[in-house]
């Protein structure tokens, strides 16, 4: 049984619920969808064969929308960057994961599998290993940086004292996983999915569409696209062929 559904027949991590799949019920397949973030894809798919096989009765599934979400506006996005320096009450970890979604339109999966020796801390300047070349990392985002390399979390079990995730999982040897990130997120109210999508949109309208897939290690036809969507003033630039023919 995939994982989430799982925890949707016990009653999810609380065990509030204890429903076995049978016995599951429209209110437990609501609760589950309210709190489940990124398992509820997963669950998803699973449910639909589980209602086919007769193993649960049929109900009604919230809608997955396969679209992207709408961006927040610029103003929106530098507001909950400052946020993110300044609010010592968001932790430490959570601000610097969300400070490279905001930043650099990074997605959770990619961020969660930067080590630390994708930080490159040379003649004071910062810079994070996403593409090539490395990414400079401005102050004071690159001080909230270097203040995480000294206090990541997990490294206390004897398997992983030494580990070189940047974001180290409570399992030795494994970072962190997508589910338990993106629910550090959405509890401080950080819009993931159109804080990227917005990141984006901002870093093609500054510079042409194939440095920025170089810089954050995305392919040219997606900040291509994003660029013409955007109206990007680089829209038509042509790269230098580094590779001229002879």
């Amino acid at each position: 049984m995939d994982l989430g559904a799982h925890r949707l027949a016990r009653g999810g991590a609380r065990g509030e619920r204890d429903r076995e799949l049978p016995n599951c019920g429209q209110a437990d397949i609501d609760a589950w969808y309210a709190g489940a973030y990124t398992a509820r894809r997963r669950t998803h798919a699973f449910l639909r064969w589980a209602m086919r096989a007769k193993l649960m009765s049929r109900m009604p599934l919230p809608h997955q929308s396969t679209t992207n979400p709408a961006p927040i506006s610029q103003h929106q996005r530098l507001a909950v960057l400052r946020r993110l320096l300044t609010d010592e009450e968001i932790p430490l970890l959570t601000r610097v994961a969300a400070t490279l979604v905001l930043l650099y339109s990074q997605p959770l999966t990619r961020i969660l599998r930067l080590t630390i020796d994708d930080v490159r801390h040379h003649n004071g300047q910062v810079s994070l290993c996403l593409g090539d070349p490395p990414t400079p990392l401005p102050e004071p985002f690159a001080e909230l940086l270097l203040r995480h390399l000294d206090q990541r979390l997990n490294l206390t079990t004897a398997t992983n004292q030494n580990s070189r995730w940047l974001f180290p999982g409570r399992r030795g040897g494994q970072p962190m996983t997508p589910d338990a990130i993106e629910r550090r997120l959405r509890d401080h109210q950080i819009p993931i999915l159109s804080g990227r999508t917005a990141a984006l949109r901002q870093l093609v309208l500054q510079a042409p569409a194939a440095v920025i897939a170089r810089m954050l290690g995305y392919s040219d036809e997606q900040t291509s696209r994003v660029a013409t969507e955007a109206g990007s003033p680089w829209s038509r630039y042509a790269p230098v062929d580094e590779h001229p023919h002879a």
